[in-house]
């Protein structure tokens, strides 16, 4: 598993989509796009619940050769195989996190200030997300948006890959790229677009070749 190969589209697999798409299928259509990059996010399922989402989008995500990040929690990530997990600042701490899943699994951390870029960096995660870049309708909105400036602020503090989150467009990825993010995560840009297939290619196009896949 290559950790330089993080960069590109991270297409983020809310269930708070679900009512509208099918992730699975939506999954399918980013891989062959030239996305490789995907985190399922369920706040709300049972246990029961979203262990069988997650191990649905993990076989779909294996069978495109495509990495899967489970967001929150490591016990779900460990028992779908995910290839990772997303932890964000009030979840287990990292150094717990990486005692539970081991060396070889990818963690990435949610950062919204420079001091918790330096931190997770320190501490030895794979990749950190940054933001929210501008505001965004995802999820309530408990940090203010950090801007352009933000981003190429807190470039300079790590070598770990940054993605950029929080309100991105295709028509913004090419200023995002240009502040020093490695790629940016995305969800409602692509789950409310008219024509997702149309949106998932723009928004590869923006970088010099499509996401490469993590495993060796």
């Amino acid at each position: 598993m290559s950790r330089s190969s993080l960069s590109g589209v991270y297409l983020l697999l809310d269930e708070q989509w679900a009512s509208r798409h099918n992730l699975s299928a939506v999954l399918e259509l980013a891989a062959g796009c030239g996305i490789r990059l995907f985190q399922y996010r369920n706040k709300t399922g049972s246990p029961r619940e979203v262990f069988a989402k997650a191990k649905e989008l993990r076989e779909v995500a294996a069978r495109t050769n495509s990495v899967f990040i489970v967001n929150d929690r490591c016990d779900l990530a460990l028992a779908v195989e995910a290839d990772g997990v997303h932890l964000g600042q009030d979840d287990l701490p990292l150094e717990l996190a990486r005692g539970i899943m081991g060396r070889h699994k990818i963690i990435g951390i949610s950062t919204h200030r420079p001091e918790e870029v330096s931190q997770a960096t320190q501490g030895g995660a794979d990749y950190i997300g940054y933001g929210p870049l501008f505001p965004t309708t995802t999820k309530e909105a408990h940090e203010t948006p950090v801007g352009l400036a933000g981003l190429r602020e807190i470039r300079s503090l790590t070598r770990l890959p940054v993605f950029a989150i929080g309100g991105i467009t295709p028509d913004s990825v090419e200023e995002v790229v240009a502040s020093g993010a490695n790629g940016m995560a995305v969800a409602s840009a692509v789950f409310n677009a008219s024509s997702i297939e149309q949106t998932l290619r723009d928004l590869v196009s923006y970088f010099p070749e499509p996401s490469s896949p993590l495993h060796e």
